[in-house]
């Protein structure tokens, strides 16, 4: 029965039939008592928040005393609980309670009304469920919006940052459909919430779309599929602004018009998501695996009665909860693959490495050749022309080694220059580095020994390497090698060392082989001087 909105009931009253007319007017309800088996002296009503201007209620006793109690738009007082419920405790009084009498202002449908008596004990239960519910569906929201946008930094893509803005907006539309944000903004209160409320969702539902859509490959999808889809979720963001603004009107019929072009969006998301499953792509196989449970949800909130489920909660925390699932989904997915790729640019690396070591050394003897060796010695060379510390390097030719290959063959010539090359590794350190140039030729640096050290040095290795066993390989045969030195001077560089070097090697030859040959001390000196003898 709608009366102006200054209107009181005075008397008993009895009305039927469907409410008209009080989209600008006063509605009036009654809850008869004695047709409903619940205790009256400890009741509580709870109204789901809907589009209203002011609301009082009415609980008239036996003794004929009716106590009011009313909230309206920007102050719910102490009567608003979590989950978009407004609670209105029955007091507690000696004669009992007959009638609940209700009094809407300016209500914009009363199909959207949703309400429930409960005694005060399981309300108070009900409402520390639906507030933990709600609190720990918003926080896990609140964190997968963070984790996404920094992924979306991390990996230069847009379907996280979609999927960011997608969980934020989510976060936002329920921390203001649970009253949550009365906390701290109680003058939300009322109609203006519920209107925020259908923005944000049909806000929420367009930057799903491009989420999911962005997540596949242009090639994967036909195009038509796409842009269809991709204008779904556009128009439904556009329809929001309007039916957010809506107070009066067949607001029940644009909610029907709303709800088959959100199973239209998510129909045309299932068959995109097919589509590139089927070709190949993992992630759609993901984002199809958390769309399951949000595409049920909603497609069960448009066909079946929800009002009742999760203590008045209703379809609201049914969609809040498939929201956190699919955000939750994704997320560890999107943490799964990253995983994976971090492993393969792990194994990458480490294969560049080994590839980048390969091409540094001997493939024979596994000493640094002459690559690895020049970028190897850098350091010490750039030292000792610093002046911070001698350098010297020596090239090492083993004599007569042809003769070795064409009396006992190539493959014992091979193993000579492994046991050479197991002679010179013994050395290997941060201060001696081997090396073999090609052939019978090998090379050894030395950094910390001053010119006659070095010749010493020289001599000692030239002794082992001749001393080493050859009889498995060459019988009674001998191994030995001429070895030719040269020291670093401060304009020196590895250029002049090596034609120091390979003078004095040269020299080592003429001399009859199997000697030390050190150079003079200047990189342009025509005489070689033999310091051992």
């Amino acid at each position: 029965m709608a009366q102006s909105p200054r209107a009181a009931p005075r008397s008993p009253y009895s009305c039927n039939g469907t409410p008209t007319g009080y989209q600008r007017g006063t509605l009036w309800l009654r809850v008869d008592l004695d047709t409903i088996p619940i205790p009256r002296n400890d009741l509580v009503l709870s109204i789901h928040n809907t589009r209203f201007d002011a609301l009082s209620v009415g609980f008239v006793y036996a003794d004929g005393v009716t106590a009011w109690q009313g909230v309206h738009g920007g102050d719910f007082g102490t009567h608003w609980r979590p989950g978009a419920q407004i609670a209105f405790a029955a007091p507690d009084r000696e004669a009992p309670l007959r009638t609940i009498v209700l009094q809407f202002d300016r209500l914009t449908s009363y199909d959207l009304l949703r309400m429930r008596l409960a005694t005060q004990g399981d309300g108070a239960l009900e409402v520390v469920a639906l507030a933990a519910c709600v609190g720990a569906a918003l926080m896990l929201l609140f964190i997968a919006a963070l984790y996404n946008i920094s992924l979306s930094f991390a990996v230069r893509r847009q379907f996280p940052a979609w999927q960011a803005a997608w969980a934020g907006c989510m976060v936002i539309w329920g921390a203001v459909w649970s009253q949550l944000n009365l906390f701290v903004l109680p003058g939300m209160a009322g109609s203006f919430s519920a209107q925020l409320c259908t923005g944000l969702s049909c806000l929420a539902v367009m930057l799903a779309t491009f989420g999911a859509i962005t997540a596949l490959d242009r090639r994967e999808i036909p195009v038509a599929l796409r842009i269809a889809t991709l204008a779904l979720g556009i128009g439904i963001g556009a329809l929001g602004v309007p039916l957010s603004f809506m107070r009066a009107g067949p607001l029940e019929l644009w909610a029907s018009v709303l709800g088959m072009l959100v199973l239209a969006d998510l129909t045309a998301i299932t068959v995109s998501l097919t589509i590139a499953w089927r070709r190949g792509n993992a992630l759609a196989r993901d984002f199809a695996a958390a769309w399951a449970v949000p595409m049920i949800t909603l497609g069960v909130t448009q066909f079946l009665p929800t009002d009742r489920l999760f203590w008045g909660g209703g379809s609201q925390m049914l969609v809040l909860l498939a929201a956190t699932w699919q955000t939750i989904w994704v997320s560890v997915s999107a943490t799964r693959r990253l995983g994976r790729l971090r492993v393969e640019r792990d194994h990458a690396l480490q294969a560049q490495a080994i590839a980048h070591d390969l091409a540094r050394r001997d493939p024979l003897t596994g000493l640094r050749n002459r690559r690895g060796f020049t970028e190897a010695i850098e350091p010490m060379v750039s030292g000792a022309a610093a002046g911070d510390s001698p350098f010297a390097l020596l090239l090492i030719d083993v004599d007569r080694f042809k003769v070795v290959n064409d009396t006992h063959g190539h493959d014992a010539g091979d193993q000579v220059l492994c046991i050479i090359a197991r002679q010179l590794e013994r050395w290997e350190g941060a201060l001696c580095l081997p090396a073999r140039f090609g052939g019978e030729e090998f090379a050894l640096a030395i950094s910390g020994l001053h010119a006659f050290a070095a010749t010493q040095f020289a001599e000692s290795l030239r002794e082992d390497i001749a001393a080493a066993d050859y009889g498995a390989v060459i019988g009674a045969g001998r191994i030995t090698v001429s070895i030719g030195l040269a020291t670093a001077t401060e304009d020196a560089d590895f250029q002049s060392l090596y034609r120091q070097a390979d003078r004095s090697l040269y020299e080592a030859k003429r001399r009859g082989r199997d000697c030390v040959v050190a150079s003079g001390p200047r990189p342009d000196d025509d005489l070689a001087v033999d310091l051992v003898a």
